[in-house]
């Protein structure tokens, strides 16, 4: 018999962490080793961080973007346990410095654990590389509950690169993160953000392609969290044993192409 994976899980208070802890208690796939959270957060099952650190095959981490870069250093340090990071928000001197303790661990991170909105990242990208800049504007709305702290949301900026990527320029050098004002005619090639926030609204992104005549747009409605907790899940099973580096849900599902 397979020995069960186990899974220690950080930001634990959370809508994803809580998410993810009750579908472990029914996979039997995996051990649940314990929770934590903040510091001095206490609870059934929590337990520290460096008991954590010791006791897991693998953490999962959704947190908040500043302690998983942290998590990510410790990680590295002690060469193991593998991480799966689902937290958004990250500055790019905190992405670097996850890139290098990708190259001690292996290291799953994804803005969002979705199957169906990792295929329509693959699709935004095939569609951006089929319509040129010149004649089709891109804009990527996205949509959360009022409690989100990041914006646009990690999934956004998910498919705004799978855009840039399918064009062949860096999002950096196109992007677009809001108007107000006189902005102006809109640049040709320009990949533009609108963000909503209100309410309970689980996750809501569009993608739209528009040109002089016609609109197409490529959407995904999440409905419920516990989709985000089973990729997650999916993320950690197919990391245990895995090189070192820095992976994404496209790799996790077969996806990765030319875009």
């Amino acid at each position: 018999m397979t020995s069960r994976i186990k899974i220690a899980v950080a930001g634990a208070q959370g809508h994803m962490g809580c998410a993810v802890i009750s579908i472990l208690a029914t996979d039997p796939a995996f051990t649940h080793v314990g929770s934590f959270g903040r510091t001095g957060s206490k609870g059934d099952g929590f337990i520290d961080r460096a008991t954590a650190l010791e006791a897991a095959d693998v953490i999962l981490d959704f947190s908040a973007a500043s302690a998983a870069t942290e998590l990510a250093g410790l990680c590295a340090e002690k060469g193991r346990p593998a991480l799966v990071i689902g937290t958004t928000g990250f500055e790019p001197e905190e992405v670097a410095r996850i890139g290098e303790a990708a190259r001690r661990v292996p290291i799953v991170r994804s803005g969002n654990f979705s199957i169906g909105v990792n295929m329509l990242v693959g699709l935004v990208a095939q569609v951006a590389d089929k319509f040129p800049a010149e004649a089709w504007d891109v804009e990527v709305l996205e949509a959360h509950h009022r409690r989100k702290i990041d914006a646009p949301s990690g999934t956004a900026l998910m498919l705004g690169e799978a855009a840039a990527r399918g064009r062949g320029v860096s999002l950096a050098s196109v992007e677009r993160r809001g108007r107000d004002g006189i902005t102006g005619e809109r640049s040709v090639g320009e990949i533009g953000f609108s963000v909503l926030r209100g309410g309970g609204i689980v996750g809501e992104h569009s993608v739209l392609f528009a040109a002089g005549e016609e609109v197409v747009t490529l959407s995904h409605s999440s409905l419920d969290r516990g989709m985000f907790a089973r990729g997650a899940l999916a993320a950690a099973r197919w990391i245990v044993g895995r090189a070192p580096g820095e992976y994404d849900m496209q790799d996790v599902l077969g996806l990765s192409s030319k875009f």
